[in-house]
């Protein structure tokens, strides 16, 4: 592993340097202009209305060893009810060469598969502002991070292979000269002091795509554990004409310090989805989200958390109009939480 992540910083360090030979690059706008209308039936009963307000900054270039640079910096205004300040936010500068590509990656560039394979004509269930508090595989995105790609046509059978490296868990927006923040081995977010994280990817034939991912912390502490945090995920979509589906199962174990841990030992995801273009421009999707809770004591029973989604997309040239009716039961893995349905329009102009 020690091989891997020193490897890793040198490519990083020379793709810097080629950097300061790099010819002027070209900068542009981008995101999306989406309004949604969301309406909640059950437990929150509420109708909202909003607007997308995220920017997306991009610049490229490329070096006089024609090797392709890209820089990309969102401004993400805070969410309160006053409207909060614009900032900085999921910063990554990749360098592109024929050996791979090298990143530096500010909260982002995820790699864990355990989302990979939804369908869903508009959005996951459970990623449309709804309100089942699901609990998702750790991710490398959640800290700074850099990464290494291997190039597209390198391995057989479409096979491509990522490997990120968060060397402190830090959860900074950071700048230029960032000191780190790391967590201490108190804080209730400590998971470890640094994460790697695997992703591989293959599309062995025509319309099959499969891949799997893995998460792991390194330095959990000097106490023995009872079991230490990582995750891990697996995927399969296949696509036939006009038909496609897709399948993945995800896996979280927690952190159990010791025998008092009574909480949630790890959780159990699987999803499943298809979709069918009904033609160039109407599709029909359905989705079933499941995520189980299994807790450290026997006697507690486990509780699995279901969100389902059927959606319509419809798209007029410049314009996708969408509409999602999504059911979430037992919401926060709570058996006594009130059923939640969803209903969802999104009107999206592309820019």
């Amino acid at each position: 592993m020690k091989n891997i992540i020193k490897t890793l910083f040198v490519m990083l360090t020379s793709a810097s340097l080629l950097v300061v030979s790099a010819k002027a690059g070209e900068l542009g706008v981008s995101g999306t202009a989406k309004a949604t209308y969301n309406i909640l039936t059950g437990g929150n009963k509420g109708k909202g209305l909003g607007i997308t307000n995220e920017l997306n900054f991009t610049a490229s270039g490329e070096t006089d060893a024609g090797y392709t640079w890209s820089y990309s910096m969102e401004l993400d205004p805070a969410d309160t009810a006053t409207g909060g300040a614009a900032t900085n936010d999921d910063t990554a500068i990749k360098m592109t060469t024929p050996y791979g590509t090298v990143g530096v990656f500010i909260l982002e560039g995820g790699l864990d598969a355990e989302d990979a394979a939804s369908k869903s004509a508009y959005s996951r269930p459970t990623d449309s502002g709804d309100p089942s508090s699901t609990t998702d595989n750790y991710s490398i995105d959640t800290y700074n991070n850099v990464q290494y790609h291997t190039p597209a046509d390198l391995l057989p059978f479409g096979i491509t292979a990522k490997i990120g490296y968060a060397p402190d868990l830090d959860t900074a927006n950071g700048s230029g000269n960032n000191a780190g923040g790391v967590q201490g081995e108190g804080a209730a977010a400590y998971a470890g002091r640094s994460m790697t994280a695997y992703r591989v990817d293959a599309a062995p034939i025509d319309g099959l795509k499969i891949g799997a991912s893995y998460n792991t912390f390194d330095k959990q502490g000097a106490n023995k554990r009872d079991q230490d945090a990582e995750s891990g995920a697996y995927y399969a979509t296949y696509a036939m004409g006009n038909l496609s589906v897709g399948y993945s199962k995800g896996y979280r174990a927690n952190l159990v310090a010791d025998d008092a841990n009574t909480g949630i030992e790890y959780l159990d995801q699987t999803n499943m989805s298809a979709a069918l273009a009904i033609n160039d421009d109407f599709t029909v999707s359905y989705e079933v989200e499941k995520s189980e809770a299994n807790y450290v004591v026997d006697s507690t029973v486990d509780v699995e958390q279901k969100s389902t989604g059927i959606q319509l997309a419809y798209n007029m040239g410049g314009m996708t109009l969408a509409l999602s009716r999504n059911s979430h039961d037992n919401n926060n893995y709570s058996t006594t939480a009130v059923d939640e349905d969803q209903t969802l329009l999104a009107i999206t102009l592309a820019f």
